[in-house]
């Protein structure tokens, strides 16, 4: 577009919780600067509200509006940024923006976790862009370098934390050597956790962000349900303390990589889980509601991404920074990166991944108990690194991390420790990540 021809972006902003009335602050307090980096004035065309008589600052009555359905089809309406969450309505709404020829920011990842195909095709369709960085970790800039920096390059591993509240829980754990049920409860108290956190600490906000990840970095579409989930509900103080004296942290981690199978064809491997992470590895050190991203690219080598994962602030940096590359295409005639889904690689199960685990199990204190574990492990071919017995008597434990295998052959151990008359509980199962054993 010509600078005699140039014209205002307008824009509407789906919902106004803490993201989205940051977007508005921002958007009102920056206009010159966003103006200039655009190339054009970018002005707010309407803000869709559930409650209408709630007071927001930041933002006139008169943008307000309870029809959604209607402000994202105004003709007046350049970019949508929808920040409602949740699935279903934001599906529609953005589907809707889209058919429309505008362009859509978002930070819904639980819906871009089942649904980027199908809105990445209608954004496609209709020529406009689908931006969606903050969808994954906060301000921290991920999918970007992802879709456009390693563009030319080979993914093979994007290993993260991507949830803070898990990561706030698990570091205060390790710190104070509380409880996991004081220290959600702390967390709730402090903000950091919703008063339902089971989207957190059972793993399913961070599986679809794994999923999310793994979509970009391996050219292959994942969704939410291909990604393997446990969540942190299970760990303990004794879990900790054991990582302690392996010179180990928990953190609970997503993983997305290629593996390759027996006749060496590549699949994906999408997986969150709580591991025991060396302290000398990069995200050992990453404590408190902070997120951080470790690509593993074949040319690149290993980059990290670090910063704060969630906030209204940070979320909106990042959302303002979609917003302002969907107008200036619009101003300039451009278009973002297409979804890229040619590699197709199927889904791996959890079995065919290779992991180390750390097993530990309450035993009988007798002689010939070790050598009893011991062959259960052999039988299974998984090959032992480390034993640890830990106290006496009633309070006999036994530690042991093995060298990688397939978590297939681990699994079928565990459940038969379980059945041996020697091992009267295995108390913790954790798998073992950023080692070379």
């Amino acid at each position: 577009m010509t600078d005699d021809a140039r014209r205002t972006i307008g824009v509407a902003v789906l919902g106004m919780g803490n993201v989205g009335a940051e977007v508005v602050r921002i958007l009102q307090q920056s206009a010159s600067d966003l103006e200039a980096r655009v190339g054009a004035p970018l002005e707010i065309r309407g803000v869709a509200v559930r409650d209408l008589g709630k007071a927001r600052s930041w933002c006139s009555p008169s943008l307000l509006t309870d029809d959604a359905a209607s402000l994202v089809t105004r003709d007046d309406v350049d970019v949508v940024v929808e920040l409602i969450g949740g699935i279903d309505l934001p599906r529609t709404l953005i589907g809707t923006a889209l058919e429309h020829g505008k362009s859509v920011v978002t930070a819904n990842k639980a819906l871009l976790a089942d649904y980027t195909g199908e809105l990445a095709t209608i954004a496609a369709r209709a020529h406009v862009d689908l931006y969606f960085e903050a969808a994954v970790a906060g301000a921290i800039p991920v999918i970007r370098p992802l879709m456009q920096s390693l563009a030319g390059d080979t993914v093979q591993r994007v290993a993260g934390i991507v949830n803070g509240t898990t990561n706030f829980i698990l570091s205060a754990m390790a710190e104070n050597g509380d409880d996991y049920a004081s220290t959600l409860a702390e967390a709730g108290r402090l903000g950091y956790a919703e008063a339902d956190p089971t989207a957190d600490v059972e793993g399913y906000d961070a599986a679809a962000k794994a999923a999310i990840l793994a979509s970009i970095a391996f050219h292959s579409r994942v969704t939410a349900g291909d990604v393997y989930r446990e969540g942190i509900s299970t760990i303990t103080t004794d879990d900790h303390e054991s990582a302690a004296t392996l010179d180990c942290t928990i953190k609970l981690l997503s993983i997305c990589e290629r593996i390759d199978d027996s006749m060496g064809r590549q699949r994906v491997s999408a997986r969150v889980y709580p591991a025991l992470v060396p302290n000398s590895h990069p995200l050992a050190s990453v404590n408190g509601a902070f997120n951080a991203v470790v690509v593993e690219a074949e040319n690149a080598g290993r980059l990290m991404f670090y910063g704060q994962g969630a906030g209204g602030s940070p979320t909106a940096s990042a959302v303002l920074g979609d917003l302002v590359m969907a107008a200036r295409n619009k101003v300039h005639g451009g278009r973002g990166p297409l979804e890229s889904t040619y590699a197709s690689l199927p889904i791996a199960p959890i079995g065919d991944v290779n992991t180390r685990y750390y097993v530990s199990m309450k035993v009988a204190d007798r002689p010939g108990v070790l050598s009893t574990v011991a062959g259960e492990f052999a039988k299974r071919r998984v090959s032992i690194a480390t034993v640890r017995q830990a106290g006496a008597g009633d309070d006999a434990r036994l530690i042991v991390v093995t060298h990688r295998a397939p978590d297939s052959a681990l699994s079928e151990t565990v459940d038969a420790l379980n059945d041996l008359d020697a091992v009267l509980s295995v108390s913790s199962v954790l798998r073992l990540e950023g080692t070379d054993g």
